[in-house]
């Protein structure tokens, strides 16, 4: 079921559109992450500041928790041919349930995939992806993102580590609106340098813009760093259509804490003496739904596996997030929503027109905005 909320501010979903020139989505990464442009959005003052992303560390101050998400991107698409010849392209999206005492289940090696020329493509018909890769499709659906319906498929390969299996052969899954083809450095650019645990097929891409040399200097500071997983799922990437945004099906995306990171996040929330000193910064929409949904299901921070579907829009009450870092989002998506919860949906929307302004670049591999007090 939906996280709504009771009264929404605004519930059009005109009311989160811009207008925004094709030539300013970003097509490809800067050549040093932490040179990208910085908006600063102060909400205490509704004005807006140009920065650098190499400026953020003067926002950030000793004892702060700044929360990142550690998830790693899986190279989800892959490209083969059936026996007659036919080209197939497959979009691994998640594994299937993992409560299974199925042992295929527990080996990762039973998909949900989204199937291009699906037509071409009936039960138990295989698709080779190399000599070392096979996939064999068990259940045909429409290739919605959730759901029955969803195409099962099963991954027939060499070794024990899937992993492993499709670094070799899989690609990025880069989003939609950038338009050319995979280039080898996505693999490395199309990843933050924190990655560690494999699972999602779009990344998290507020994390896009730090350096080892960035993470040092914060954590110098006296910043607490701390990381959560959340498994991004390509649902974030879909569009609202329903007129009035209630009506929108918000897709649900798995994530896990740990103990310490609970810990630490919960201790700056309820310090001691009772007096909070220190703020958490998220770092990206998913680290917010992640704190925000455990938060308020639980009333703090719990160290938990679990999956989300929160829907976050003005006037949404934030328990845990004080700070976001985040980069610009697309017109009328939840995530501009989202944003517009945390900063004022006014303020929001005057900041996106000066990014186009002053020639900002938008998502994936684009710049960023920090929304401060």
């Amino acid at each position: 079921m939906n996280d709504v909320q009771q009264i929404p501010e605004y519930k059009n979903l005109e009311d989160f559109d811009y207008f925004l020139p094709e030539e300013l989505i970003a097509q490809l990464p800067l050549k040093k992450r932490d040179n990208s442009r910085m908006m600063v959005v102060s909400r205490k003052n509704s004005c807006v500041e140009n920065k650098h992303f190499f400026d953020f560390v003067n926002y950030l101050n000793k004892g702060d928790v700044l929360v990142l998400n550690n998830t790693k991107v899986i190279p989800a698409r892959l490209i083969g041919t059936k026996e007659t010849g036919a080209k197939v392209e497959i979009f691994l999206l998640h594994p299937a349930k993992e409560n299974s005492d199925d042992s295929k289940i527990q080996q990762k090696t039973l998909w949900y995939a989204l199937i291009k020329n699906l037509k071409r493509l009936k039960p138990n018909d295989t698709v080779k992806i190399s000599d070392e890769l096979t996939v064999k499709l068990l259940k045909k659906g429409d290739s919605t993102l959730s759901g029955p319906d969803e195409n099962l498929v099963e991954l027939i390969f060499e070794g024990d580590d899937i992993n492993s299996v499709l670094e070799k052969y899989g690609e990025i899954p880069l989003p939609p609106y950038i338009q050319r083809k995979n280039i080898s450095e996505d693999k490395k650019t199309y990843q933050t340098v924190f990655a560690k645990i494999p699972g999602s097929v779009a990344a998290p891409t507020a994390g896009l813009h730090f350096t080892p040399e960035i993470l040092d200097t914060i954590e110098k500071k006296g910043v607490h760093i701390v990381y959560i997983t959340l498994n991004v799922g390509l649902g974030t990437f879909l569009p609202v259509k329903e007129k009035n945004i209630l009506d929108h099906k918000m897709h649900t995306e798995s994530f896990e804490i740990t103990e310490d990171a609970a810990s630490i996040i919960n201790e700056t929330l309820n310090p001691k003496d009772g007096i909070k000193k220190n703020d958490v910064i998220a770092v990206g929409t998913t680290v917010t739904r992640t704190l925000e949904a455990v938060y308020k299901k639980y009333g703090k921070i719990l160290p938990i596996k679990d999956e989300t579907d929160i829907f976050i829009y003005p006037p949404y009450k934030f328990q845990v997030i004080d700070k976001l870092l985040t980069n610009f989002h697309l017109p009328k998506s939840t995530l501009i929503m989202l944003v517009s919860a945390l900063a004022g949906r006014d303020l929001i929307l005057k900041a996106y027109n000066d990014a186009v302004k002053e020639e900002y670049r938008f998502f994936s591999y684009g710049d960023c905005m920090f929304i401060d007090k």
